[in-house]
């Protein structure tokens, strides 16, 4: 009979070669983590971690988090391994045109991964957000018979990920809110990108997160199963989240690389590999090789995860039986389905000359979506009055008030960001977060990666132009909107006015395959008359024509979005009096507006209308792809300055007048 200890070793290193192998084959990646990590990962899935390879996304798995996402072909070996639907031919495939196994783990793309990862510190606090939501899940349908949402948070970090500040943000609030379903194995390897982490990166990183509010324990030798084991087992009998700081080897077993940054991101070569496989009797040849019976000890995966998912399924069946509104509930919002009539009491504002601020109209609308809606959960960085986002009737997140519905992040805008992804992530959950729009930059790793994620996570950002007056140019945004327009999958909505804000919000709330970006303002703008203009239900195609004035047809086009809307019509209304043919379009999501068909796209801006003028108040650029080459915008190419609102766009044209000038010159009745 096969000794368990001699399987166990060997299982290691088959965990360790496959991932080499697959650096080599490929000529390009990072075998150094998995080299290094081989039996941490071992022990956590092995030992520990709950999952059904045959059903990835059963709700109540734990979740695995490689935050060191460059490690990547550690996860793919221990997925295919496990019996995920990775083939070992995938694995040969690794960072290939069309494969399933690409350079950094991406959701979505294969069976298994649960995170896009790689951009450093963003795991971490992604896993963050995912016990976040287990908290929250458990304390709103856990019942004391049946504790229906109970799973782990399980982790590798590394001394990068430690480095970025977003991981410090994270483990801030995460040991704030006593989040002890995380468990973090930290990957004390010593070495970074350039030598030794001697040279940057000193100081006591345990006595750190025991300032945080974390459990630190300490395994001095990173392959040692048991004591890793024995490690993970007192994380789990602690309830605060706990960082286990194992002291590894990167390259572990390359004679001349072991311990150097050369293990970090170079394929090792065959004569290393080679001698590395050598050294513990493992044959060169064939590459990915795999022993027969240590295939069969990690396939025990496939019956220990259907007999865990099988458990809980009965589990559940005995949860429906005691409360079934209440299951049905959760299997709705694990599913992501909406409920019916989420979106019957969105309010509709009355015409008003002076009007309101789209951020106070957000946040009136929020909640009007919140009280039917009970998966949605908000939260801002620390500037929840400014950007409106408190739900009434409930209270904010805390330790033993996990069911609460708000989280305070405090001034944390990075962590923010990927701990909405994590919630996002895990399902069950709507989540939402809040800060000023100047701070996006703060944000925009986050963003990126919810978009390439397709995650349905939702941005609001406030105080969107210099209309927020005399805090000046540091808060006042000027080239955010064009920076966040470029990010692939992302929806930027500008509302024009409260009816609008209300459109944008629905729109948020119906995208379920990627994010949702509203910028809002802070000074209160006209809410406009929709017996004049047209409904702002069209805010659901892009762009659309609010109406076309004067006695001509439509000589010039008039667009903008958000708080400019207002301007172009005075400005179309005196344009209109003095005789002129003008089309006013509001356009507030360019993104939606790209993906209407193009008939629709010529209905609202036709060809034979040259002369067409933008208004924003943000950088120009972009907006000459709707202008033309015989357009014009009305723009800020400059940072602003500290003074009030009114002021700042009369000394930068933002006005009515401006805007009738500029579109006397396209009309070609003034001389340039």
């Amino acid at each position: 009979m096969t000794d368990p200890k001699e399987i166990q070793q060997r299982a290691v290193q088959t965990i360790r070669f496959l991932a080499a192998d697959g650096v080599q084959n490929a000529n390009s990646g990072h075998p150094g983590l998995p080299m290094g990590t081989a039996a941490m990962a071992y022990t956590i899935w092995t030992r520990h971690l709950h999952f059904n390879p045959q059903n990835p996304q059963w709700a109540n798995r734990d979740r695995f988090v490689l935050s060191g996402g460059h490690g990547s072909m550690l996860l793919y070996s221990l997925l295919h391994l496990t019996g995920f639907a990775v083939s070992l031919d995938d694995l040969m495939h690794f960072r290939q045109w069309g494969s399933i196994t690409p350079g950094h783990p991406e959701v979505g793309q294969t069976p298994g991964v649960e995170v896009t990862t790689g951009p450093l510190g963003q795991g971490f606090a992604n896993g963050v957000g995912m016990a976040l939501a287990e908290a929250h899940l458990a304390a709103t349908f856990n019942t004391p018979e049946n504790p229906i949402i109970d799973h782990y948070v399980y982790a590798i970090v590394t001394d990068g990920d430690l480095m970025e500040g977003v991981t410090a943000e994270a483990a801030s609030l995460a040991g704030h809110l006593q989040l002890g379903k995380l468990i973090y194995l930290y990957d004390d390897n010593r070495i970074s990108i350039d030598g030794s982490t001697e040279l940057s990166f000193t100081e006591d990183r345990g006595a750190r997160f025991q300032a945080y509010g974390w459990q630190v324990l300490h395994v001095e030798d990173g392959n040692d199963v048991e004591a890793l084991d024995q490690a993970i087992q007192a994380a789990k009998a602690d309830p605060r989240p706990s960082l286990i700081i194992c002291r590894t080897h990167i390259g572990y077993g390359l004679p001349t690389r072991q311990d150097t940054s050369k293990a970090h991101g170079e394929p090792p070569g065959d004569e290393e590999l080679n001698a590395a496989k050598s050294r513990v009797g493992w044959p060169e040849e064939p590459r990915f090789f795999i022993p027969e019976d240590v295939l069969a000890h990690f396939r025990q995966a496939l019956e220990r995860g259907a007999q865990w998912e099988k458990a809980w399924n009965q589990q559940f069946a005995a949860y429906k039986k005691q409360d079934p509104q209440k299951a049905a509930e959760l299997q709705r919002r694990l599913q992501g389905e909406l409920p019916a009539g989420w979106d019957q009491d969105l309010p509709v504002f009355p015409a008003d000359p002076k009007g309101m601020a789209t951020r106070a109209a957000s946040g009136k609308v929020l909640n009007a979506l919140a009280a039917r809606l009970p998966e949605l959960v908000s939260g801002s960085a620390d500037l929840t009055p400014s950007n409106n986002t408190w739900l009434a009737n409930t209270h904010a997140i805390q330790p033993g008030a996990y069911d609460g519905r708000y989280v305070h992040y405090g001034v944390r805008e990075h962590a923010m960001g990927s701990i909405l992804n994590g919630i996002t992530l895990h399902k069950g959950l709507i989540a939402l977060g809040g800060t000023f729009l100047v701070f996006a930059d703060y944000n925009r790793p986050a963003i990126r990666l919810s978009a390439l994620s397709h995650l349905p996570t939702i941005w609001l950002f406030t105080h969107d132009s210099i209309g927020l007056g005399e805090d000046g140019p540091t808060h006042q945004p000027v080239e955010q909107l064009a920076a966040l327009r470029a990010i692939p999958n992302l929806n930027v909505i500008r509302p024009a006015d409260a009816n609008e804000t209300a459109e944008a919000w629905a729109a948020a709330i119906r995208r379920r395959n990627g994010p949702t970006l509203l910028a809002l303002t802070r000074q209160n703008v006209p809410t406009l008359d929709r017996e004049r203009f047209s409904s702002a239900s069209g805010l659901h195609r892009g762009a659309y024509v609010l109406a076309d004035l004067g006695d001509m047809a439509p000589q010039i086009i008039l667009m903008a979005s958000g708080s400019e809307v207002s301007l172009i019509i005075e400005a179309g209304e005196q344009l209109a009096a003095e005789g002129y043919g003008v089309r006013l379009v509001s356009f507030p999501s360019w993104e939606l507006f790209e993906a209407q068909d193009s008939d629709y796209q010529k209905h609202v801006l036709p060809r034979n209308i040259e002369p067409r003028l933008a208004v924003e108040a943000g950088i120009k650029m972009g907006w000459e792809r709707y202008t033309g080459q015989k357009g014009a915008v009305v723009s800020i190419d400059t940072f602003g300055a500290s003074a009030p609102a009114k002021k700042l766009f009369e000394e930068y044209g933002l006005t009515a007048a401006n805007v009738v000038t500029q579109a006397h010159q396209l009309l070609g009745f003034i001389e340039n």
